[in-house]
């Protein structure tokens, strides 16, 4: 009698009406929010931060550049001082609690000048606003530089030339560097959330098969049930709670979302739209073509396909393996020696994909790791967008689910001596001789 359907329900129920997985159903996504919310309300405190900034500018060339408004998003003041010493001007600064004091010395050459520029401060300054003020130094001392040559400064605007590289395939694709940038997020997107998923429910199924183990539940099921059966409903009962949990979460959030945004007043969207239309200002015109070629060049009914496909084949074939751990020990603690081969591949898939893909998503390394089963979920993912064969896909495919097939047998061969065995810390070697029963 084929009792899988069974015991897929009874994992199912058994998950769902557990009193943790209904607390954490509904207070993750209340905990996510609340950090977002958190992060983005302290972003903005510290985003708007006013600053004042007194500058000593010995040579007298520099300071006029701090009086010109070029910096769209800063909120800093700069004060320039006049007709006074070093030492007055740090002690007026402190005085004055101000944020720091710039000082730039006088030297005969602009070389000199470029080297003996320094940056005074109670405190040390934010690298990012120390940046900006190094390109605009930079900018002004070498069209000081210019001048001092005998060099048209205009002249040299006019004459510097932005190239950007239109990369297209031999048949009339179009692409871009964002275009790339984009593409991959998605497959990172797609294989971390992979590996997340395993790592949660992974864990879940292992903790449940250990729990029935201590507490001789599985003596009783395993009388009239097969082993293969019991491991595949436990795998497919807990799977399907963890659908249920996430998709609980996407509803719960959404909800979530929108009641904090009416409660505290907070305009999530607008504030989104106004970061957008900050960057827009800092990129090229064709900003916006090139966000639209991103979805255009999306193969995106192959990605939904492709996701599922490989979401499922990467997740029973990790799960049947924390399924044999759980079987094999009789205590979380006990696992901890069994955990590196798993979660190993997991983070060589994400890194090698991460730098490999980018850098040539059909090279030599990026293609072998989409073929190998234990990685090839989430580099596969992370190739898809960047127009991967059919039929490379169709063999990653089918190597993945035979992979897996292979892996619930010699899963269950050692699910099925491994829970009636207690008290004996087991070692590889002996999981080894369990495959021989």
């Amino acid at each position: 009698m084929n009792h899988l359907p069974l015991i897929i329900k009874r994992e199912y129920l058994t998950k769902v009406r557990n009193k943790s997985f209904i607390i954490m159903t509904f207070l993750s996504p209340l905990i996510m929010i609340g950090l977002g919310m958190l992060i983005f309300y302290l972003t903005q405190i510290n985003g708007n931060k006013e600053r004042t900034v007194s500058i000593l500018d010995e040579t007298g060339k520099v300071a006029e550049i701090f009086t010109e408004n070029i910096d769209v998003d800063s909120n800093t003041t700069y004060n320039i001082l006049s007709n006074i010493t070093l030492e007055e001007a740090k002690k007026q600064v402190e005085a004055a609690a101000e944020y720091g004091l710039l000082h730039i010395q006088e030297k005969e050459a602009i070389e000199d000048i470029s080297t003996h520029i320094k940056f005074y401060s109670e405190d040390s300054p934010s690298l990012k606003f120390i940046a900006r003020l190094e390109r605009k130094l930079s900018k002004r001392l070498t069209d000081e530089a210019f001048i001092n040559n005998g060099v048209d400064v205009t002249l040299v605007k006019k004459s510097k030339m932005d190239v950007s590289i239109v990369q297209e395939s031999f048949t009339g694709e179009r692409t871009s560097k964002l275009v790339n940038y984009s593409k991959l997020g998605f497959g990172l997107a797609a294989g971390y959330l992979l590996f997340m998923f395993i790592i949660i429910y992974g864990n879940m199924i292992m903790r449940s098969v250990i729990e029935e183990k201590t507490n001789r539940i599985i003596e009783v099921i395993i009388s009239s049930v097969k082993p293969v059966q019991l491991l595949m409903g436990k795998i497919i009962g807990t799977s399907l709670a963890g659908v249920t949990q996430f998709v609980m979460w996407l509803i719960l959030g959404g909800i979530m979302v929108l009641i904090f945004s009416v409660v505290f007043g907070v305009d999530l969207a607008g504030a989104q739209l106004a970061q957008q239309q900050e960057a827009l200002q800092q990129v090229d015109a064709n900003f916006q073509t090139q966000v639209a070629e991103v979805f255009q060049s999306l193969p995106l009914t192959n990605l939904v396909i492709a996701f599922f496909v490989f979401f499922i084949g990467g997740y029973l074939l990790y799960s049947s393996l924390y399924a044999a751990i759980g079987a094999a020990v009789d205590n979380e603690t006990d696992t901890q020696q069994f955990m590196m081969p798993i979660i190993m591949p997991l983070m060589l898939a994400v890194y090698v994909g991460g730098f490999t893909v980018l850098e040539d998503p059909h090279g030599t390394v990026a293609t072998l790791f989409s073929y190998i089963p234990f990685t090839s979920p989430v580099v596969m993912l992370m190739r898809i967008p960047f127009g991967v064969p059919i039929w490379q896909q169709l063999i990653s495919v089918a190597i993945l689910y035979v992979t897996f097939t292979g892996t619930v047998w010699f899963a269950s061969k050692i699910y099925r001596v491994g829970i009636l065995m207690y008290g004996k810390k087991p070692s590889y070697k002996e999981i080894f001789k369990w495959l021989k029963y």
